[in-house]
């Protein structure tokens, strides 16, 4: 059940009693989400992702007073940017938040390479990324991650992947955000915006928080990602025509709505390629890496899924939809790759207790879909289906059961599944304990209900294996991890068997330059200038209607003010924000009873001032 920390009624009313609200974003000080001076005006980092043979997608996003502005890129072969293969320039604006994403075209297969923006006279941090491979390879590595709450902790599983030197991709299966306002889902802290993000600027404000955590921004900066929204990204336990954390009536407008503007805000700020440009909400794709994989980035959420409850066997209720679900048999059936992985959000194994499903979210929710695809698999003689889950908060790793299948030796089963459990999202409650689960459900080979973390996979040409590391804690920075255990399947088994180590990289795929520092030092940048106390990340909406939002970083605690100048030099409004501590803010501006035109929203400190230009239609 969902429930808010100040009812939306009331938070209006105060808004338009005091015709602004400044709302602190997070209490962690300079660590976390500092917006460094040796970043401007990149202050969000850089990243990469939907790397095919020949292209990459590369993404920045810019932190300006322009109303547009244009941006340089160049990609090379070497850290110290002298052996450019490509380069360019792009504009951006408001319409897109100052986001920048380059598919950069006409690169080499199974390359790393390192690229950086340009800006105001400005250089990014310099980024890593790789191509896939063609033809058959030795050896892939995955991280494989989901669920990131950024009110429940520290993101010390970016930086553990962040520090490694060993995978050629990430793989985050969703969650990547949380719509929820502060108090709600459990949090414990206050480390995200008050509000629960519901429009268009919400939603961009929020991944523009996530985006300044450091351990985040360290994680993109090395490699490239292949992601797929789960529900958070829009509302909790979405499918398509609503969601249980979306309600109409209590001022949250139509969701068909809200739906679009999360998505629009999702393709903005991640560095993914859109499937198809002719349908904005679709997400499902895929990727060959050679002979040796394809990935499939699946939809489970707003593709095709009808809406939860019910009659879990009805043949007619769908999870993935009619077309995506035939786009991804066919694309397995007719795949030249030896190993089909599907990245996904909800777990697929059936999970019981005493004969009853514990999480109709799940494929369990819509058994006669899954069954079809188990036959699916089954008649077209599909081999070494490999399916990569989360959304749990908890770890797993399953045989995919027939009717007949036999948990003695594996047989019988249509693959073989790994959940990966949470970056910092709470664990959900399950009834039983692990040795319960795993004697009710004996094609459950690990179970682990109470750590974070993640997992590497491994594929060869002779088995596909998940490393599971959990991290030593989330409630401060810097936390190291351990290993657990390791679970395996060998080319045409279909069943799980457990490893006796942690898989190695082979030294010749990833005998690479050494990337470059995830905390960039500043030869990296071009900053010379004095330390500005203030940082207006953004405006939102701009153009805007009758009120608008800033979010802004305050570097050093001190007596804030706002003003509204219009292009006379006329100052309109202003208002005491009082006394700010240091970090990120949000304030709104209620601008209803201004006439249309330009104006300057101006943030004054003790020590200086940030502006921006902001117009009224």
């Amino acid at each position: 059940m969902n429930t808010k920390a100040l009812p939306l009624a009331l938070f209006f009313l105060i808004a338009a009693v005091t015709g602004m609200w400044s709302q602190p974003m997070s209490h962690l000080g300079a660590h976390r989400l500092d917006p460094s001076p040796t970043l401007e005006p990149f202050y969000h980092g850089v990243a990469s992702g939907d790397p095919l043979s020949n292209a990459v997608i590369i993404w920045t996003r810019v932190t300006t007073d322009s109303m547009t502005i244009d941006v340089d890129w160049q990609m090379a072969l070497d850290t110290g940017m002298v052996n450019i293969v490509q380069s360019g320039s792009v504009t951006t604006d408001a319409s897109k938040d100052y986001t920048v994403k380059v598919d950069v075209m006409g690169l080499q297969p199974y390359t790393t390479y390192y690229y950086e923006f340009t800006a105001e006279g400005r250089h990014s941090v310099r980024g890593r990324t790789r191509t896939t491979p063609v033809g058959m390879v030795d050896s892939l590595r995955f991280a494989v991650m989901s669920c990131a709450s950024f009110g429940h902790g520290y993101f010390n599983v970016y930086r553990q992947i962040a520090d490694r030197n060993d995978i050629d991709a990430l793989i985050h299966l969703g969650d990547y955000i949380y719509e929820y306002a502060d108090l709600e889902f459990g949090f414990t802290r206050n480390m995200v915006p008050t509000n629960e993000i519901i429009n268009l600027s919400d939603y961009r404000m929020r991944h523009s928080h996530y985006k300044l955590d450091a351990d985040l921004r360290a994680m993109h900066q090395q490699y490239p990602m292949f992601s797929v929204w789960d529900d958070h990204e829009t509302a909790n336990n979405s499918w398509v025509g609503g969601a249980e954390n979306h309600n109409p009536g209590d001022g949250e407008g139509d969701w068909l709505t809200r739906k679009s503007v999360a998505i629009q805000a999702y393709f903005e700020w991640m560095p993914l390629r859109m499937p198809d440009p002719m349908d904005d909400d679709r997400i499902y794709r895929k990727v060959k890496y050679g002979e040796l994989a394809e990935l499939y980035m699946i939809d489970t959420r707003l593709e095709g899924r009808d809406e939860q409850g019910g009659d879990i066997d009805d043949p007619n209720k769908k999870l993935l939809g009619d077309e995506q679900f035939d786009w991804l048999v066919e694309s397995m059936d007719t795949s030249s790759s030896q190993w089909q992985v599907l990245c996904q959000q909800v777990i697929m194994a059936p999970i019981e207790a005493f004969g009853l499903p514990i999480n109709t979210d799940s494929w369990d929710g819509y058994r006669a879909e899954r069954s079809r695809l188990f036959d699916e698999v089954i008649n077209r003689g599909i081999e070494n289906m490999v399916v990569l889950s989360g959304d749990f908060h908890t770890g797993w790793a399953n045989d995919l059961p027939l009717d007949n299948y036999d948990p003695d030796d594996g047989s019988n089963s249509a693959g073989v599944e790994f959940v990966t459990t949470s970056i910092t999202s709470l664990n959900f409650p399950v009834p039983i304990g692990e040795n319960l689960i795993q004697l009710l459900n004996q094609h459950v080979k690990y179970v682990d209900l109470d750590d974070k973390g993640y997992y590497i996979l491994d594929i060869n040409q002779q088995r596909t294996q998940a490393d599971y590391y959990h991290i030593d804690g989330i409630d401060s920075p810097g936390q190291g991890q351990s290993y657990d255990e390791s679970w395996l399947t060998d080319d045409g088994s279909m069943h799980l068997s457990q490893g006796n180590s942690m898989s190695t990289p082979p030294n010749s795929v990833f005998s690479i330059p050494a990337p470059p520092d995830p905390r960039p030092p500043e030869l990296m940048t071009s900053v010379e200038e004095p330390v500005e106390d203030l940082v207006l990340l953004g405006a939102y909406p701009n153009p805007f209607y009758e009120d608008f939002a800033i979010q802004y970083f305050v570097r050093e605690a001190g007596k804030m003010e706002v003003m509204l100048i219009d292009v006379s030099g006329k100052m309109v409004y202003s208002e005491d924000l009082g006394h700010l501590n240091e970090g990120i803010w949000r304030t709104r501006v209620i601008g209803n009873n201004l006439p249309a035109g330009s104006y300057f929203v101006v943030l004054k400190s003790e020590n200086g001032i940030f502006q921006r230009m902001v117009v009224k239609i």
